[in-house]
């Protein structure tokens, strides 16, 4: 399918801004095109005539899409030879035409993935709205695709010429097509062009650091301690890091009314303790628009002591703003929400799914908070199916608009289906997605929408069950939400490290993956997959690698957090480049206070490119952006600021920015799609060829919201996908004849056996499978694993720990 390509008032008034730059690319010297090496074109002049009773020269096709009115013409005023082409268009409402080389094997010239071509074309026109537009095949599929628009030409009545270089050829392509469009009422006549590769190879890096940190990283834990007991982390517009505690997960903690918070400055490497109004333990939150942190529900109270009830939810809600570094109370949620899925969308609005009620139940209903209103809508005004999500059920903002959940979730597992779906809120439909293995030990496992966030590919990673407590997997599946019956595939296996079953480390084998796993998307284009356990809350595993979404391969072996990661661990991207981790809380109630920081390999090859100026950090959905680096790059690309828990970010993704490089000047191509790129602020990275990321800019992304819902296309990245689904699920009004408000949940649903210790202690409801049915062998693994010593037994004893009756385990 030809992808469609808007273009905006807002890109043509930002080029004018920058015009005197950009007219360095116009040469005055006539130079003939000629085909043939090393221009890759074919009957780059328009002097071929096409095939019998065709309309056009060869290897030239007509092309555009809208509501238009046009011509082509082949006309003899030509800048070299004797014939050029003509487009007209006299009327226009949206869209655009252009002579674009055609789509075939015999046409269109193949390119190396990796590499730049340099594009050239004589030109004369009547109208600004002229760009250079670029389409690539995909080699897997052969399918065409949109790439990019390089250039907006000036007007100019003489022949000009325009030249440009493209961005590294993406992976996976071997062929492009490209023309001028002309997207508004003018004429643009055009003759001449050229191809050609780049052949400037990129220096080779020289490593800064030992070959070791440069072929692995390296992690260093700082001296200053984590102060509160975080089980979120989130990545604020300014660079700082807010640590959210409540309660920690202490019942002490709860029943004193301590509730805690923390901002992390790493410019000075300081903590500061934020009050915090009420019990943030196990909350949802998300980034607004306006960089404003929306938490909602969190811990209304802890389990009883004999497991008769469980965790219960809050209705509370607030922002927390990172100008004044304080928390504002919100109108009140619909009902209690331990647990939620928090996802922005495409207008700036949040919804929210699953959870826990107040009274412990699951929550069935959709939460709607209002960008616009700055507030939880009334239940009468979201649209409901009535279905129970599970807790933190990951669900990501596809392309059109739609949610993916996919499978990755915390806690409750048995849900029925095929584990994954994709709802449309619009429709209020539900239909499964095929292919995700083993549904029910995706328990605490990672999902992350891969880079770019244009390819539309979802990876899961790892997880477990906390209800049955195997070893956890090594799975990860691969899915591509453009097909048009999207299913996950199999993907690599996650490589293996050292697990501390608490006797010391040992290597891990067979089947034996992680759970607790943190996937961060890093400015190069890879995943970082780092931290984990063994087991529920237990046996943590040191192990990490990057995952590449160019080749699907893992690349083992990366060094190693010296800190344990499991449960109620965060790790995330900070705008340097590194990567922070915080948190631990295995099921003997400890936590880890340590703060460790990751530099990849990439920070050791040498000198990082700056972004030296960013003519404007606020962005328009469809304009164009120039930026100004003291050195070549290769890409460019924005970096959603993380809001992490428990292996959860739905958020994060990594847009591509279609670059235009003149020299040290770039323009780059901002996504027209707010599905795509949710309204708020961005890292803007610049990578050199190297994979070396300059230090992040700031960028805040917005529009109209009439750009999500206006009858033209809303993206210039946009695909047909995930239309051809299998029925949509019944809702429980058809099941049920009317709705239900809950879901019954085990009080056991955090795995954890109430009857022994205190509420903020975790003895498994079932062991590890190695471990033997006995007393001694359950006692002997809580000892091997730190739990306290002479556990209180709360009420009856079902796993046999009060050996000598005495009312104490063990």
């Amino acid at each position: 399918m030809r992808l469609k390509i808007r273009r905006r008032s807002g890109r043509r008034a930002a080029l004018l801004a920058v015009g005197a730059l950009t007219a360095g690319l116009l040469l005055t010297a006539p130079q003939q095109a000629t085909a043939g090496p090393p221009n890759l074109l074919s009957n780059p002049g328009f002097e071929t005539a096409g095939a019998p009773g065709a309309d056009m020269p060869s290897c030239w096709s007509k092309s555009g899409w809208g509501d238009n009115d046009f011509t082509f013409a082949t006309v003899p005023d030509a800048h070299s030879g004797t014939k050029a082409m003509k487009v007209s268009l006299t009327r226009r409402v949206d869209g655009d035409r252009k002579a674009l080389v055609t789509e075939n094997n015999t046409c269109a010239p193949a390119v190396t993935p990796g590499k730049q071509y340099d594009l050239s074309a004589w030109y004369k026109s009547n109208t600004p709205d002229v760009s250079v537009t670029v389409f690539r095949r995909e080699a897997a599929t052969g399918a065409w695709q949109y790439w990019t628009d390089l250039q907006n030409p000036p007007v100019s009545a003489g022949w000009a010429r325009t030249e440009v270089r493209t961005p590294a050829v993406p992976p996976g392509t071997d062929k492009i097509a490209w023309g001028l469009s002309v997207y508004g009422v003018g004429t643009l006549t055009t003759d001449d062009y050229t191809l050609e590769q780049v052949g400037a190879v990129p220096p080779q890096p020289t490593c800064s650091g030992s070959a070791e940190e440069c072929a692995k990283g390296k992690w260093q834990v700082i001296p200053a301690k984590n102060p509160v007991r975080s089980m979120h982390a989130v990545v604020l517009k300014n660079g700082k890091v807010l640590l959210i505690a409540g309660s920690g997960n202490d019942i002490a903690q709860f029943n004193a009314g301590t509730f805690t918070s923390a901002v992390y400055d790493p410019a000075n490497g300081s903590f500061k303790t934020i009050p915090t109004p009420v019990d943030m333990f196990c909350s949802g939150h998300v980034q607004l628009a306006d960089g404003r942190v929306l938490v909602m529900s969190g811990n209304k109270g802890y389990p009883s002591a004999d497991g008769k009830i469980g965790y219960q939810g809050l209705k509370d809600s607030y922002v927390f703003d990172p100008a004044t570094e304080a928390y504002t109370k919100t109108n009140d949620m619909n009902g209690g929400h331990w647990y939620p899925s928090a996802t922005i969308l495409g207008n700036g609005d949040v919804i929210s799914f699953g959870g826990l009620k107040e009274d412990s139940t699951g929550n069935v209903t959709a939460e709607k908070f209002s960008g616009a209103q700055n507030k939880w809508l009334p239940m009468n005004e979201v649209n409901q199916t009535w279905s129970y999500w599970g807790l933190y059920p990951s669900m990501i903002l596809m392309q059109d608009g739609r949610l993916f959940y996919s499978g990755s979730h915390t806690f409750g597992n048995g849900t029925p289906g095929t584990g994954a779906s994709i709802y449309n809120y619009d429709a209020n439909t539900v239909t499964d997605v095929p292919g995700l293995r083993n549904k029910d030990q995706r328990d605490e496992s990672a999902s992350v929408l891969l880079p770019p966030a244009q390819d539309q590919r979802v990876l899961t990673i790892g997880g477990g069950n906390n209800e049955t407590n195997p070893a956890a997997n090594r799975i990860t599946d691969i899915i591509d939400l453009k097909k048009p019956s999207p299913a996950y595939t199999a993907g690599p296996d996650l490589p293996q490290g050292l697990v501390d079953t608490g006797t010391g480390k040992r290597p891990q084998t067979g089947a034996e993956g992680k759970m607790y796993v943190s996937a961060v998307l890093l400015p190069d284009g890879k995943v970082l997959e780092t931290g984990g356990g063994l087991h529920d809350r237990a046996d943590p595993v040191f192990e990490a690698s990057f995952f590449d979404p160019a080749t699907n391969t893992y690349q083992a072996g990366l060094a190693t957090d010296p800190i344990p990661r499991t449960y109620h661990s965060a790790s995330f991207l900070m705008p340097d480049g590194r990567v922070m981790s915080v948190g631990d809380n295995p099921g003997n109630g400890t936590y880890n206070h340590n703060v460790s920081i990751y530099t990849p390999p990439y920070l050791f090859k040498g000198a990082r490119p700056q972004i030296t100026s960013v003519i404007d950090t606020q962005w328009v959905y469809g304009d164009t952006q120039r930026i100004t680096v003291n050195r070549p790059v290769a890409k460019a690309e924005l970096i959603r600021p993380a809001a992490v828990t428990h292996s959860s970010d739905p958020n994060q993704r990594f847009v591509d920015l279609p670059m235009t490089v003149d020299g040290n000047n770039i323009d780059l191509n901002v996504t027209s799609n707010p599905n795509l790129a949710p309204p708020g602020w961005y890292m803007l990275f610049a990578v050199d060829a190297n994979g070396v990321p300059s230090i992040a800019t700031w960028v805040h992304l917005g529009g109209p919201s009439a750009l999500a819902a206006t009858a033209e296309p809303p993206s210039a990245h946009e695909h047909d996908f995930a239309n051809e689904l299998a029925a949509p699920k019944p809702t429980v009004s058809d099941k049920e004849g009317a709705k239900r408000d809950s879901v019954p949940v085990a009080p056991t649903v955090a795995g954890c056996d109430r009857h022994y210790g205190t509420v903020s202690v975790c003895v498994p409801t079932r062991f590890p499978a190695e471990v033997k049915e006995t007393p001694k062998a359950r006692c002997d693994w809580l000892a091997a694993h730190q739990y306290p010593k002479r556990m209180k037994v709360n009420g009856s004893d079902p796993l046999r720990l009060d050996q000598d009756g005495d009312g104490h385990a063990c």
